[in-house]
């Protein structure tokens, strides 16, 4: 009987998963990588590492939350015993910043931060629970988003509030903090030349962040408190005047629910184009509302890397990686020549192509394109925390 460890990564409609084997030596094998999806079509996807498809049907009736993922894991992949679980949280506060075991007091502590990421923290939560319901012997192990951004120093995580309220915890936090930790591993393994340089990673998805790292260490991020800040996003809004959201509450009558709503739901791409919040859709239209909203996030991005690169004192390499950032030549295209002024030159074919380098041999910043992977963070942490 084999050990595995599954690493579960909850996401507002659908639940990505990796499972991994647990080898003599201190490797994880990926077994199998897929997504259970939770929305209206109830679906468990998953396929080998190889890329053969070992799973694709829909679900129905009780059958299809995290039940259903064990009852596939148990009964087509039955040599493996799952010996734990690992879970990306995406808030973890000052309490939390290294992964822990998740016991029902540890959960509920977690639970009391959900003011801070009131739409991401119960769907970390939702599977933690209903796992524990089904396996109640199983170890779980919560791994925290905004871990990775401990390192950076007070200047940055500062608010310029009463000091009362930073030592109550309001402060800028970071979050994708488990994408950051595998591309700054990632670096290392292709060269500690590269890892040891200044660097900006853009995690550039439907929740959309930079990451100013030193020596493979964050230094700065644009995200803050809350994951509502810094970049423009698919339905969120990013950085904003919060004399806006007074205006808001103040003078239009709008509720704290209806706000939060607006801001988190129907802002960024979809708010500004009117069409959609999914990139992709917006690169396929004709519509000019669709262009403006392409060229605004592109701008930002741009304006919040020079920003970085003023508190790494320079910028040396530059890496695209998560959705948008590993599969969308436009925008990754639209960014660095907005950084042209910092040395930044793309090579348009490489670009193109997806290339893992897409900069011409005269830029003075290296660009790079790097798949990310927090399931395989996820695991490896579950297993040093849990013991397995």
């Amino acid at each position: 009987m084999r050990h595995a460890i599954l690493a579960l990564n909850a996401g507002s409609s659908s639940i990505k998963f990796g499972l991994y084997d647990l080898e003599t030596s201190s490797e994880l094998q990926l077994v199998s990588r897929g997504a259970l999806d939770l929305g209206d079509a109830p679906r468990l996807s998953a396929k080998a590492a190889d890329g053969t498809v070992q799973c694709d049907r829909p679900l129905a009736g009780d059958n299809a939350g995290i039940g259903a993922l064990l009852h596939w894991i148990e009964s087509e992949l039955g040599s493996r015993k799952l010996v734990s679980a690992g879970h990306r949280i995406v808030h973890g506060g000052r309490e939390f910043v290294e992964p822990v075991r998740l016991t029902p007091a540890v959960i509920e502590a977690i639970d009391r931060l959900t003011p801070l990421a009131p739409l991401h923290q119960p769907r970390s939560l939702a599977p933690i629970r209903e796992l524990a319901a089904l396996r109640r012997d199983l170890p779980q192990v919560g791994c925290f988003d905004t871990a990775f951004h401990q390192t950076i120093d007070p200047m940055v995580s500062r608010f310029a509030l009463p000091r009362k309220y930073d030592a109550e915890g309001i402060r800028r936090y970071g979050f994708h903090g488990l994408s950051y930790e595998y591309i700054a591993g990632r670096l290392n393994e292709i060269s500690p030349a590269l890892a040891a340089k200044l660097t900006i990673v853009a995690h550039l998805g439907n929740g959309a962040s930079l990451c100013a790292m030193r020596d493979g260490r964050s230094v700065d991020t644009t995200m803050g408190f809350s994951a509502l800040d810094g970049l423009v996003m698919g339905t969120r809004c990013g950085a904003i005047d919060p004399g806006v959201l007074l205006y808001f509450l103040l003078e239009r009558g709008i509720t704290g629910e209806a706000l939060q709503h607006m801001l988190y739901e129907k802002s960024g791409l979809l708010g500004i184009s009117g069409i959609s919040g999914d990139m992709r859709m917006l690169e396929a239209s004709d519509d000019p509302r669709a262009r403006e909203a392409v060229d605004f996030f592109a701008f930002r991005a741009a304006r919040e890397v020079a920003a970085l690169a003023n508190t790494l004192g320079g910028l040396e390499c530059l890496v695209f990686t998560a959705g948008i950032g590993e599969h969308s030549a436009l925008v990754r295209k639209a960014i660095c020549e907005r950084l042209r002024w910092l040395g930044v030159a793309i090579d348009e074919p490489a670009n193109a192509s997806h290339a893992g380098i897409i900069s011409r041999p005269d830029s003075k910043v290296e660009i790079r394109v790097v798949a990310t992977d927090e399931e395989s963070v996820i695991a490896r942490q579950a297993r040093m925390q849990g013991n397995a």
